[in-house]
């Protein structure tokens, strides 16, 4: 096996084992005064891996390729103590070190480290705080880890590790602004207010060509939710680079597709500043918070009140910097998976405030179709269970419905990453933006990590304010009005996520709504896979790269139709 340039050999400098006669191996984990004179709070994560592919802190994930890893809290850890991570420790997917098998191993310790808030509800927690890196522990500046090295673990010899975290990820450098994306971030005093601090938002924003040329224009807004964006991702000034190695996607299946990612960048670069298109401002937002890379741009008990401080601080922020029109009509809002759940619930929230929302491959916006698990009415979210057998509930699938996680494995994955809904993952940010805050202060579970066994008071919890089909229904009468013809939901049958099964049953609905008709959109593709965008045309893996075009047809069709009288849009069809 060659060795990578990160890997330190065996009984080098920093990673030594000695016999030991206690209870199997163990791990003595400690930092120098140099990384940290002060104590320390966080998740000590130690992981295991079979291969020097990468660092091992960059192979956990939910793929049947993810290496081992485990996990303790830490609070007031000081410099050059030793902390001990033995079989008590939780792991993923082996749950103990005593059920590692014998062999030589690479392994790296990792501290998440985490920050007090004292919260204006009167709760006090520890959380991990975003740092510029969208919310991924194995990549958040500050961090501490130590040098890679190899371990031997024997069946019958037993070893006593020492692991010292000698490093520390250093900050990201913030990226420049250019002709045409631009990088904005405001104060916010709602979110400031609840986490006893100065808490940011963030925009990216993406200007049309003739900005600059063009000072009478006043632009629609154009809102594009998701993940934490570093810069706007998908617009390449200059071709794709021909020196460029071609990689394989394994996901799509795909030789060079990184080359074809470059390509659709560039072509979006010359759409964009082409002679016959509109010109709008798209952004999107940065809203990364101490649970997650984003905030699900609604008010939480758990994250504090981002719903009104994108929409009534952040949005005027921006419309007024970048002359944007400034009024719903004018405004529209799209995105896929968590995205997808976002553009539709501040089309739901906030009516007037949006003009059309376009949602692909939504997170589950009906929570009798949570993925897969029914909360209201199932009483295990990991198992179906019978008299006689229970059969594990899956959580992700490729488009020949092949399993490749179940729920509980996805689930105790988060669990070791970080208790308390602190794993900054999928399922634990569901929880803390949906659920009501608990005695401790940290978002009550709506299921016990270990067992799966559901808490129907928080399911009652998230029903009433959350459940996007619930709410609709509810209030369909005083919303009905106000949504005609603004909603637009698209998904593929094989969604990844099983996420299809929650827009089917919005379907039922919004197709029985009479007095008014929602007058909107929901179609499907055959055997499409998570992200699937409406595209007909294009395999999967083209059509996502082309969200920023995708409505823009109809988002003109929707503003000609309903604007008022006196509407400007002339001065931004140059």
């Amino acid at each position: 096996m060659q060795s990578r340039p990160w890997l330190a050999p065996l009984g080098a400098l920093l990673l030594m084992t000695s016999p030991a006669t206690a209870q199997g191996t163990r791990f003595m984990i400690s930092f120098p005064e140099a990384r940290s004179a002060k104590p320390l709070d966080g998740r000590l994560l130690l992981m295991l891996s079979k291969n020097d592919a990468q660092e091992p802190r960059l192979q956990i994930g939910d793929a049947i390729s993810t290496q081992q890893i485990f996990g303790v809290n830490v609070e007031g850890w000081k410099p050059g103590e030793k902390i001990t991570l033995d079989a008590e420790a939780l792991g993923y997917p082996l749950p103990s070190l005593k059920d590692v098998p014998p062999g030589r191993y690479h392994v790296q310790a990792l501290l998440n480290r985490y920050e007090t808030f004292e919260r204006s509800d009167g709760h006090v927690v520890k959380l991990p705080m975003d740092r510029g890196e969208g919310q991924h522990w194995n990549t958040k500046p500050g961090n501490l880890h130590s040098s890679p090295g190899q371990v031997e673990i024997g069946a019958r010899q037993q070893y006593i590790v020492d692991v010292v975290l000698d490093q520390e990820i250093p900050p990201i450098e913030p990226p420049a602004d250019t002709k045409y994306i631009k990088h904005v971030k405001i104060t916010s005093d709602r979110l400031s207010k609840f986490w006893g601090r100065p808490m940011e938002l963030g925009a990216v924003v993406l200007l049309p060509e003739g900005f600059d040329e063009h000072p009478e224009a006043r632009y629609p807004l154009i809102v594009n939710h998701g993940h934490f964006p570093r810069t706007f991702g998908g617009f390449r000034e200059t071709p794709p680079d021909p020196d460029l190695e071609p990689e394989f996607s394994e996901r799509f299946q795909v030789e060079g597709y990184n080359l074809i990612q470059q390509q659709a960048a560039y072509d979006f670069y010359r759409t964009w500043t082409g002679p016959d298109f509109p010109r709008m401002v798209i952004i999107e937002v940065q809203h990364a918070n101490p649970f997650y890379d984003d905030s699900y741009a609604v008010n939480s008990e758990n994250l504090g009140p981002y719903g009104d401080a994108i929409m009534f601080e952040l949005l005027p922020f921006v419309e007024e910097q970048f002359r944007c029109l400034g009024e719903g009509w004018a405004r529209f809002t799209y995105g896929g998976s968590t995205g997808g759940w976002e553009a539709l619930a501040v089309q739901v929230l906030y009516p007037d405030e949006f003009n059309g929302c376009f949602a692909a491959c939504p997170d589950p916006i009906d929570f009798r179709a949570y993925t897969v698990v029914d909360i209201y009415s199932d009483e295990n979210a990991y198992y179906d269970i019978g008299d006689w057998k229970r059969v594990p509930r899956p959580g992700h699938r490729d488009h020949r419905g092949h399993l490749q996680a179940t729920l509980e494995q996805m689930n105790h994955k988060e669990l070791v990453l970080g208790t308390q809904s602190r794993s900054g993952d999928q399922w634990d940010i569901w929880e803390a933006v949906y659920s009501p805050v608990g005695e401790d202060g940290y978002p009550k579970r709506i299921w016990d990590k270990l067992t799966g066994k559901i808490d129907r008071s928080v399911a009652e919890h998230w029903r009433e304010n959350y459940d996007l089909r619930y709410i609709l229904e509810r209030d369909w009468k005083t919303l009905g009005p106000r949504l005609v013809g603004k909603i637009h939901l698209y998904c593929g049958e094989m969604d990844n996520y099983y996420l299809n099964n929650a827009v089917h049953l919005m379907e039922d609905f919004l197709e029985s709504t009479e007095e008014p008709y929602y007058d909107g959109v929901v179609d499907y593709e055959c055997r499409a896979e998570h992200c699937w965008n409406g595209d007909h045309d294009r395999p999967n893996a083209l059509s996502r790269l082309r969200y920023h075009v995708m409505y823009v047809d109809r988002i003109l069709e929707r503003m000609t139709q309903t604007a008022p009288e006196d509407a400007d849009l002339t001065s931004w069809r140059y």
